[in-house]
């Protein structure tokens, strides 16, 4: 399928959708997430095109690069931000650990609970990762449905009350695009893009993201010294609500921190650190 195709599947996807938005949100219809990145902007400008009813909104995590919320004040006003009611700096010693590419606990308190009781659009891509790789067009909160859009709307027809809680349906219009198909979309649309693009960054998200790579981490701790202070701050904190990093890396922020950004586990690290630089642990 050409991106030509790809454009009018996912216009034709979110149109289909719009009438079970507006079931359960009649004055905004579809939540559409929002992040300023390029997948976002795609999302966007394809709710445009379709010209269906929806509010975009953006989730702040108190990590976020400063850049990208120039970009979204600049070029997106309309998008909703909204600022957490803790800073991720102020939840790590409440959460009594960091967050890792395991425990992701940032995300689902900063992020994934947001649009609930919505038809919430995302713009996620299958190759983006192995895990996105596994999700569907269509799903309701962690359930995955695998039919069509036509088959979930008549067999929750009879059950508008579905959402409950903190549930909600996910559309992913542009699951199956290509980092190709996107590029080539904002150019032919004439949108303009954030300027950490520009910079070597192929995703935007938050500033040391446990789903970072090294490299990635790296760049951001050259790029943002300031944050690295803060979060070495939330992990003396954290060293005080809970032993376990002090027994284990000698209540040594700075060694805690290196080792939160090694991506090793905390066994590995120390059997590191005691052959390269004969570092000794209690």
């Amino acid at each position: 399928m050409n991106l030509k195709h790809k454009i009018e599947y996912s216009i034709s996807l979110i149109k289909k959708a719009e009438k079970l938005a507006l079931k359960y949100d009649s004055e905004d219809g579809f939540y559409l997430a929002f992040s300023g990145g390029k997948d976002s902007q795609v999302i966007y400008e394809l709710a445009k095109m379709a010209g269906v009813k929806f509010q975009a909104h953006m989730n702040l995590t108190s990590v976020d690069p400063p850049q990208v919320i120039k970009f979204v004040r600049k070029y997106y006003p309309d998008v909703i931000l909204h600022r957490p009611k803790e800073s991720i700096y102020k939840l790590i010693p409440k959460k009594k650990c960091l967050p890792t590419r395991i425990i992701r606990w940032c995300c689902d308190l900063l992020k994934e609970q947001s649009g609930a009781g919505t038809v919430t659009i995302l713009g996620i891509r299958k190759a983006e990762s192995v895990r996105r790789s596994k999700r569907n067009e269509l799903e309701l909160s962690g359930y995955k449905y695998s039919g069509s859009f036509d088959q979930f709307v008549i067999h929750k027809e009879t059950e508008v009350s579905c959402i409950k809680g903190k549930d909600k349906i996910m559309l992913s219009p542009i699951l199956e695009w290509s980092d190709k198909d996107v590029w080539d979309f904002l150019k032919f649309r004439g949108l303009p893009h954030c300027e950490l693009y520009d910079m070597g960054y192929t995703r935007i998200g938050c500033i040391m993201c446990p789903m970072s790579n090294k490299k990635g981490i790296a760049r951001d701790r050259k790029m943002f010294p300031k944050v690295e202070k803060a979060y070495k701050r939330a992990i003396a904190n954290l060293v005080e609500s809970n032993p376990y990093y002090a027994t284990k890396l000698n209540r040594d922020v700075d060694l805690i921190f290196e080792w939160w950004c090694s991506k090793l586990s905390m066994d590995e690290f120390k059997a590191r650190n005691i052959q390269q630089h004969k570092i000794k642990f209690d």
